[in-house]
């Protein structure tokens, strides 16, 4: 019976295995990630047992290749990059030319074509979206000096990369001689000018307009809908008109939708089904590891780990400290890069299509990535214990903390957050904002309000926004299973603040009691009263 429904099961079995072993990683300290290749490799044609339709793996790759893309336009800050442009600049290209000479170095040694060096070179050389935004996260270090130096260091990789994504294609392809080739990657560069520029001209209007238009009708399914399709439906266009790659329409449906006023909430709603197949994604490429590697070619797949964890790192820390940065920060950024992940995925998948990169080059970038994501976080913490224990040297910033008491503290400054903070304020009520959402806290910063940034569900979030002396906290995020953890969090630590919750339903309410909140509101409830408030009062004021 399950053969016939191939599409099912591999999503149905790819999703399980992922879970299990994605939670099997967390409890273990490490990233996830490395759990979703794991189920991968355990679902691909290299072990025994169920083996994934690959074939249908590949498409959903694609899908969550697309969705990534997005999600990386719709974060994308040429603000950021600007504020650090001095050093992330020169920083990445130096360390992408370093890393990419170092790899090539290794093809070149394993007796591969100077094509397949090359390209196995630069996709060691890209530090992994995830990995690094996760790490600065955990360790409060995302809105320091060195944060904002990784951040903007990895905005230069991906613009690189995205670039390589239009470049590899042609110089892929059969044609035949340099000048063939370089008429062909002219007329590549054409058509990318052409959609960038119908992208910047039209787009820019277009896309925000429809937006609001389908915000102002009140329905979330439809404004959901409309970002998904945005989405994909410029990737697919720009890949039938224009040629151009999948990913690189995607990044710029994402950046276009950016400028938008409903940006924060276009990424909020789209982000459960980018990070479903985001999760997809990583299982497909796991499926193509042949983990006979660690066997057959240990000493390679030992120097390949070298080359992403070692030489990225020490070529990223003397940069960092030609500029004149402390050590402690130049350690921070250096280990921010240390690991590889969805774009060196990207690279190698696409060096597959194009028979470029040998499967022993495939099979060492997914191992190398692998190692890399695993020890990743010791090296990090290990830096950022560094970071912290000195005193704040050479323009860097230490992790916000809030030092006083007898105030509020709000979690989630979406559209009800920020109406509950705002007439907090209004009030002269001291209040605290706790967001995941870097660009809202940099915003309520930069007017002067106090925010933090980090999930609230964190002991050490909680802790920077000073719930100890807090009198009460307001949860405003929309999803009750996030709000009940935080809840739990927030009665453990500091039983007698008073904790009030949002919730949907009845079962709602029901839940978040039982996680100990002292009173939650359901918006239709009150919306209710609130009407029959007013009729019933409005003759009075008649």
């Amino acid at each position: 019976m399950l053969h016939h429904a191939p599409l099912l099961t591999t999503m149905a079995v790819g999703l399980v295995a992922a879970f299990i072993l994605g939670l099997v990683a967390q409890r273990l300290r490490m990233s996830p990630i490395v759990g979703y290749l794991a189920a991968g490799l355990l679902i691909g044609p290299y072990t025994p047992g169920f083996v994934g339709d690959s074939d249908i793996a590949l498409e959903l790759s694609e899908i969550g290749v697309i969705l990534l893309m997005f999600g990386v336009g719709l974060h994308f800050s040429f603000k950021d990059l600007l504020a650090v442009r001095k050093v992330a600049v020169p920083g990445a290209i130096a360390q992408m030319v370093a890393a990419t000479a170092l790899g090539t170095g290794v093809g070149l040694w394993l007796d591969w074509s100077l094509g397949a060096a090359l390209l196995f070179g630069l996709a060691l050389s890209v530090a992994s979206t995830v990995v690094m935004l996760r790490a600065l996260e955990d360790k409060q270090l995302l809105d320091t000096r060195a944060g904002h130096i990784a951040v903007g260091w990895l905005i230069v990789e991906d613009l690189a990369m995205v670039i390589a994504l239009v470049v590899i294609p042609v110089l892929a392809s059969d044609a035949a001689g340099p000048g063939a080739i370089a008429g062909e990657l002219a007329w590549t560069l054409v058509r990318v000018g052409l959609f960038v520029a119908l992208m910047l001209v039209v787009g820019k209007r277009v896309i925000p307009w429809l937006l609001a238009k389908v915000a102002g009708t009140g329905s979330r399914e439809l404004f959901t809908l409309s970002v998904l399709a945005i989405g994909m439906g410029v990737a697919v266009g720009a890949a039938w008109l224009f040629e151009v790659s999948f990913a690189l329409g995607a990044f710029f449906a994402g950046m276009i939708m950016r400028e938008s006023d409903l940006s924060h909430r276009a990424a909020d709603d789209s982000l459960p089904l980018r990070d479903a197949f985001a999760v997809l994604f990583f299982v497909s490429v796991g499926m193509l590891v042949d983990w006979r590697i660690v066997i057959e070619a240990p000493v390679a797949l030992l120097v390949t780990t070298l080359v992403i964890v070692v030489g990225k790192s020490v070529v990223a820390f003397g940069i960092v400290r030609l500029l004149r940065y402390s050590r402690q920060m130049s350690l921070v950024v250096a280990a921010a890069l240390a690991q590889i992940g969805e774009f060196s995925f990207i690279l190698v998948t696409l060096g597959g299509e194009y028979d470029i990169l040998p499967q022993d080059a495939q099979d060492l970038v997914l191992g190398g990535a692998i190692l890399s994501i695993v020890l990743n976080p010791l090296l990090f913490a290990w830096a950022a214990r560094a970071y912290r224990d000195v005193d704040a040297e050479a323009g860097d910033a230490a992790p916000r903390t809030y030092e006083g008491s007898e105030h509020v503290i709000v979690v989630g400054f979406g559209r009800v957050g920020t109406r509950v903070a705002t007439t907090l304020w209004q009030k002269d009520v001291p209040c605290v904002v706790i967001d995941d959402d870097e660009n809202r806290v940099n915003a309520l910063r930069d007017d002067g309000r106090e925010a933090i940034l980090g999930n609230a569900v964190r002991s050490k979030v909680l802790r920077a926004a000073g719930l100890d002396e807090a009198t009460t906290l307001l949860i405003a995020i929309p999803d009750p299973l996030n709000a009940g953890a935080i809840v739990s969090k927030v009665k453990t630590l500091a039983p007698n603040v008073r904790v009030v919750a949002r919730g949907h339903e009845d079962v709602d309410i029901d839940y978040l009691t039982e996680m100990g909140a002292d009173r939650v509101l359901v918006g239709v409830y009150e919306v209710a009263d609130l009407m029959a408030t007013d009729v019933l009062t409005e003759p009075e004021q008649a």
